[in-house]
């Protein structure tokens, strides 16, 4: 029996994630005075909403 249904048919019927994605890295400086980088991946619906982002 044939296949009813190709890789290619696939793809095309999968629906694109609409979010963006965006690695934010940020400093801050350590108890002993060393300057520490930690980063957070982060999921907006807009690049506007990346101002509104808050930091902890």
């Amino acid at each position: 029996m044939a296949k009813q249904q190709s890789f290619s048919d696939k793809v095309k019927k999968k629906k694109g994630d609409s979010k963006i994605h965006v690695k934010v890295i940020y400093s801050f400086k350590s108890d002993e005075g060393n300057v520490r980088f930690n980063q957070k991946l982060i999921t907006v619906d807009d690049l506007n909403q990346l101002e509104k982002v808050a930091i902890n």
